[in-house]
């Protein structure tokens, strides 16, 4: 572990010098390399898929782990909107000149070696692996075993392109050691090791968090709300639960919890049921939801439930201030969402909610690093330091002070 980790410490300064054109022009070739290769790649990819169906994984499960061509176009695509990304290194944030006349620059620089510990999501390998290319850091990769095959011949193919470029593989690494136990190693090197970015199941991110001695941006659970007011547009209210729920039920930014104002509940949620009957959701609610549905009452864990699935929790409240409550006792401090044609009560949530994303008038679904203009993300922090939401490649730098002076000295 010490050797390969000193290995990728040492190609991290290889890849903090490169330009920007040269990184470009290569990650448009992994891009390339990634749609030349798509059938190898979904070969591998199926067997992480059958493997994955002999141990009874779920159908969240497998649908985050697929890969097929239209995916596979989708993460060259990312690549290649990467590339095209304004360069995050080398950037003057700010700059003055003090009373001594030395002049003062703050200027962003790569992080260095960030290790990212991921589950199932195949599609993470080249996302994180081009953002970090793209930011001058190395990445050391570590997938889950459910997509072993995947993520190895993703890399495969990614570390080719940059020997071909001349370029040490080690820029895009996966740990050789693909057990608890090296993930235990990893999160303790801090000598080698500047970030740790673990995107997973709740354990994962608890055990990363509770262990490390490498600084940890963690990007947990995604209990994400719905609050559809009394001075909501229904139809629109409507439109945007289906698609917070049912577009993508797996997704971190899926809706997992509907608040509903008492007020509009009588009118609004026997058209919710039927829509969402149509779509298969599973639905449970508090008492009062049970007095206009007939559903399961939703329990105090179903509330802090990530389901992941096509399932939906229901809580009618008095107003806004109740669903704040409910938001800031249960919520993940992923992404908050308000249906309301009030500006009033429209900017309390929005500025109330603790999250990393609040929304108004639109679904949850919108919290990726894609729809956010970053080209992709390493994940979506629920950290509030150093990084919050969809984290780009601006977000994979720090910065440095450069210091230009004339042969001064401090009296």
């Amino acid at each position: 572990m010490q050797e390969f980790l000193q290995n990728a410490k040492n190609a991290s300064r290889i890849v903090a010098s490169l330009e920007p054109k040269t990184k470009d022009k290569i990650l448009c070739q992994m891009a390339d390399a990634l749609e030349k290769n798509s059938q190898n790649i979904i070969d591998e990819n199926q067997k992480d898929l059958e493997e994955a169906k002999e141990n009874n994984l779920s159908s969240a499960m497998l649908d985050r782990l697929l890969l097929n061509e239209k995916r596979i176009i989708e993460m060259a695509t990312a690549l290649r909107e990467i590339a095209a990304l304004r360069e995050p290194v080398g950037r003057v944030l700010d700059g003055w000149v003090v009373p001594s006349g030395l002049r003062i620059e703050k200027v962003t620089i790569p992080i260095g070696v960030i290790g990212i510990i991921y589950e199932s999501r195949p599609n993470v390998t080249s996302d994180t692996a081009a953002l970090c290319f793209k930011s001058g850091n190395v990445c050391v990769l570590k997938g889950g075993k459910e997509a072993n095959y995947s993520n190895a011949i993703i890399a495969s193919v990614l570390q080719e392109v940059l020997v071909e470029n001349g370029l040490p593989k080690e820029i895009i690494s996966l740990l050789p050691d693909n057990t608890r136990e090296g993930i235990g190693k990893l999160i303790k090197m801090d000598k080698y090791v500047d970030l740790i970015i673990p995107r997973g199941g709740e354990a994962l991110i608890r055990y990363v968090s509770e262990n490390a001695t490498v600084p940890v941006v963690k990007h947990d659970k995604g209990v994400c709300h719905l609050f559809i007011d009394e001075d909501a547009n229904l139809e629109n209210a409507l439109k945007i639960a289906i698609n917070a729920k049912c577009q993508r039920p797996s997704a971190c930014n899926s809706l997992e919890t509907l608040l509903v104002h008492w007020s509009i509940a009588d009118i609004f949620l026997p058209a919710m049921k039927e829509a969402f009957d149509a779509q298969n959701t599973q639905i449970k609610g508090c008492e009062k939801t049970q007095e206009l549905l007939h559903v399961e009452l939703a329990s105090e864990e179903d509330f802090h439930t990530e389901h992941l699935s096509n399932a939906l929790s229901i809580k009618i409240v008095q107003n806004v201030d109740e669903a704040i409550a409910h938001i800031a006792k249960y919520g993940s401090g992923h992404s908050e969402s308000i249906i309301t044609e009030n500006y009033t009560i429209g900017e309390q949530f929005l500025n109330e909610v603790d999250a990393a994303c609040v929304y108004i008038n639109a679904s949850t679904r919108f919290t990726d690093g894609g729809e956010f203009g970053f080209g992709a993300e390493v994940g979506i922090s629920t950290n509030k330091l150093h990084a919050r939401g969809p984290m780009g490649i601006n977000d994979l730098t720090t910065y440095k002070f450069k210091v230009y002076g004339k042969g001064q000295v401090r009296a």
